[in-house]
């Protein structure tokens, strides 16, 4: 037997949701009931405890997507569930396309070294608290970063206080005696060892990371790798990723390369040599990355955060290795499993049309406004007219707010948030802070449209 829905609107948005419901053809059967409240977004979870008398025999009931309150406590007083359903209307279709396949986050297979780099220039307390945050945006192991030809006496102390937390931990140098000193004090893995330096891995337990002795010079790495098989001992290649003009393409051929001569053996790609010395946008970077090692089977990566375009280069990565292992389960290309490396564009940035929002518009009969964006610029409207353009500053000497100041600053805020999404090709909600994806962390505001004024302010984490 289908499932009946019970769908919870305004007054305003009634005749669209009933379109949109008859459009989709659902496999579900429903009923649509007006709340007796003009504006949907207004809707509470108190209000509807209050108002809502019949629930029309159904299995569930779905409330606007701004609708706030416990909806927890709501389904257990009403006796079914109560969900959200999407901010717009428009999204209803692929709303409960989604949801009968909601993509599995929670897995991955790549490892993420994240590397503190000049380590020598840096305290223990301080390597700690790095570590930490790396840890918090999906750092699996702590790099520890040397420096050519630096003393570095508190290596063993940072080694020992990261273990002693729980960290993976290893050692990043290209002097044999800093891979010595930093196995011998617990290191979990060695960055890097080569053909000529393999002895240092008889030494100590740690497990090297194995690059060519020369760079590019595969035959070398071929024979380490042979080496190390040879004695039965754990190990990963990396065949060193070169920077943009500086040997990237050729850099990506060695990596097919050496996995299609290694089937099986691990592999890692220092992912930095892009993400730090490319003046580009991070998340893309990583989301190409991270697809380049789920088809290689490549499971570590080396991650840094130097220059300050790459300051969430890890984060990124996370939610991107993550991305990559749900789309080849599901054997399906990286789209429409999640936003969160999508900071400046969205899939579907403008649900609605102008003539949509004129015929809105038209029905609004108060004199709030509200502020919407098309494919042709910005729409402000309440009901004494529709006004639009695509420079807020146009729209100001026709809204006659100068004798409120609260009322022209609440507007001004909307209105730059309008422009700001209409430019980018962005989603705008009215009243809502624009979404930047894994690119940051912001804060969620509720505002009351009645008196513009928050009623609600949360720290909204991303993915």
């Amino acid at each position: 037997m289908a499932e009946h829905l019970l769908f919870l609107t305004g007054k305003l948005a009634e005749k669209q949701l009933r379109n949109i419901l008859e459009k989709m053809q659902p496999d579900f059967t429903y009923t649509v009931h007006q709340l007796g409240i003009k504006v949907a977004a207004l809707m509470t979870a108190d209000m509807i405890a209050r108002r809502l008398q019949d629930t029309f025999g159904a299995d569930r009931i779905i409330v606007p997507g701004r609708c706030r309150g416990d909806l927890d406590a709501l389904s257990k007083d009403l006796g079914l569930p109560v969900v959200r359903g999407p901010e717009e209307l428009k999204d209803l279709p692929q709303y409960f396309g989604k949801a009968a396949q909601k993509p599995d986050l929670s897995r991955y297979n790549v490892k993420i070294f994240a590397e503190i780099v000049d380590a020598p220039n840096v305290t223990v307390d301080e390597v700690l608290k790095r570590a930490q945050y790396y840890k918090s945006v999906g750092a699996d192991v702590i790099d520890i970063g040397c420096l050519p030809s630096t003393d570095f006496p508190h290596m063993e102390d940072i080694i020992h206080t990261l273990k002693q937390a729980g960290f993976t931990v290893s050692i990043d140098s290209l002097e044999a005696d800093d891979l010595l000193r930093g196995g011998k004090a617990g290191a979990d893995y060695m960055l890097s060892l080569h053909e000529s330096t393999l002895w240092i891995a008889d030494e100590v337990a740690a497990t090297p990371i194995l690059i060519p002795e020369k760079h590019e010079d595969l035959a070398s790495l071929d024979r380490a790798i042979e080496i190390m098989q040879a004695k039965n001992r754990d190990f990963i290649v990396d065949p060193i990723l070169d920077p943009l003009h500086f040997g990237f393409t050729d850099s990506v051929v060695r990596y097919h390369t050496v996995r299609k001569k290694h089937p099986t053996i691990e592999m890692m790609m220092g992912v930095g040599n892009i993400t730090e010395l490319t003046h580009a946008d991070t998340a893309g970077m990583n989301a190409l990355l991270l697809g380049m090692c789920s088809e290689l089977n490549i499971n570590s990566i080396l991650a840094t955060q130097v220059s300050k375009h790459a300051c969430r280069a890890v984060k990124e990565a996370d939610l991107a290795r993550r991305i990559m292992y749900a789309a080849k389960q599901q054997d399906t290309l990286p789209k429409h499993i999640d936003a969160g490396l999508m900071a400046l564009h969205e899939v579907s940035p403008f649900p609605y049309s102008y003539e949509e929002i004129k015929d809105l518009a038209g029905q609004i009969k108060d004199p709030n406004y509200r502020v919407q964006i098309s494919s042709e610029g910005i729409h402000i409207f309440n009901r004494d007219g529709l006004y639009s353009a695509v420079d807020p500053f146009e729209l100001y000497p026709k809204l006659k707010v100068e004798t409120d100041g609260g009322h022209a600053f609440y507007l001004g805020v909307e209105l730059a948030r309008a422009e700001i999404a209409w430019q980018l090709g962005k989603r705008f909600t009215q009243d809502q802070s624009l979404t930047w994806g894994c690119a940051t962390d912001q804060l969620e505001q509720t505002v009351d449209l009645h008196t513009f004024k928050p009623v609600g302010t949360t720290l909204k984490k991303s993915t």
